[in-house]
């Protein structure tokens, strides 16, 4: 039977090409009662890591902790290099309700851990999305302008970089974290036949939201050396309002317009099973899917 109270927690490592590395992240979030792992994946050109977890809140936050402290014993930010943006060996670790839980409950555990992760570990942390203490904070993207290189010239001299919590001098060796509250995110990319990355960048900024583009996404350009192709990243911030389709149909459109196509397409991590109410994994051609990346089959296990 599940829990009366489930928060999950995605939280996104910087590092995708050292498994032991990784494995020994997850077993410490795995190490917490009333906490069960779901799901992990590794991107070795995005040199980055998603894991997927869920449990009670109060173990929720304790397992994020222990990650975070074994994240930073064993990734070296200065050594670290991919293609995703990125700010800190724990990247990004946001909260999501899922049953029983409200909202307002996932901003204060994302609170209470970002105070925590500050005191207890040394790591400069943001607080974003619904868990945000400024509004120039609330998107992710802003948040991590100008990444982890960025943050080592600007934190401790530009009074608008100062943390939420933590020191206001960057953590050399962990970098920074933002930590959140949210609804549920999907993380899609496509690859296109070029390997002209320009042309994944136009694409990501006409159909991304900030730029004037569709409701709720945020995406961005990438040079995939491994495929030898350009790859249209993307956070699908609210699914229910611009899905898989719409998505894949305007990247489509666009490819076309400037003389290529779409090869295919990947998720990154778990999925609602409405997320596919109105296509099929066939149709936006998603590579590798399985069914267990349906978030509601892996709960029901």
């Amino acid at each position: 039977m599940l829990p009366d109270r489930i928060v999950e927690c995605v939280p996104n490592f910087s590092e995708g090409r050292r498994p032991e590395v990784v494995e020994k992240i997850v077993a410490a979030i795995a190490s917490v009662p009333r906490v069960k792992v779901l799901d992990e994946s590794m991107d070795m050109d995005h040199n980055r890591s998603v894991v997927t977890f869920v449990g009670e809140p109060e173990a929720a936050q304790e397992a994020m902790y222990r990650g975070m402290q074994t994240a930073a014993e064993l990734i070296d930010m200065t050594q670290h290099a991919g293609a995703h943006p990125r700010i800190g060996a724990t990247d990004v670790v946001p909260f999501v309700p899922l049953r029983g839980v409200t909202m307002e409950e996932c901003v204060i555990l994302a609170r209470r851990l970002g105070e925590q992760v500050g005191r207890q570990l040394g790591i400069p942390v943001y607080l974003y999305a619904e868990a945000a203490a400024r509004p120039e904070r609330r998107i992710l993207a802003d948040v991590r302008r100008g990444g982890y290189e960025g943050l080592r010239e600007e934190l401790g001299k530009d009074p608008a970089r100062d943390p939420d919590f933590g020191p206001g001098t960057l953590n050399l060796r962990s970098g920074a974290t933002a930590i959140g509250a949210r609804k549920p995110l999907i993380a899609y990319n496509i690859y296109l036949r070029t390997e002209d990355v320009s042309i994944a960048k136009k694409i990501a900024k006409t159909i991304r939201e900030k730029d004037g583009g569709l409701k709720g996404i945020q995406a961005l350009g990438l040079w995939i050396p491994e495929r030898k192709m350009a790859q249209v990243s993307m956070n699908l911030l609210d699914y229910q309002t611009t899905g898989f389709r719409t998505v894949f149909e305007a990247v489509a459109r666009k490819a076309r317009a400037l003389k290529t196509e779409i090869v295919e397409s990947e998720l990154i991590g778990l999925v609602p099973r409405d997320a596919f109410a109105e296509v099929s994994p066939e149709q936006i051609l998603l590579a590798g899917f399985s069914k267990n990346q349906i978030i509601e089959n892996r709960l029901e296990e």
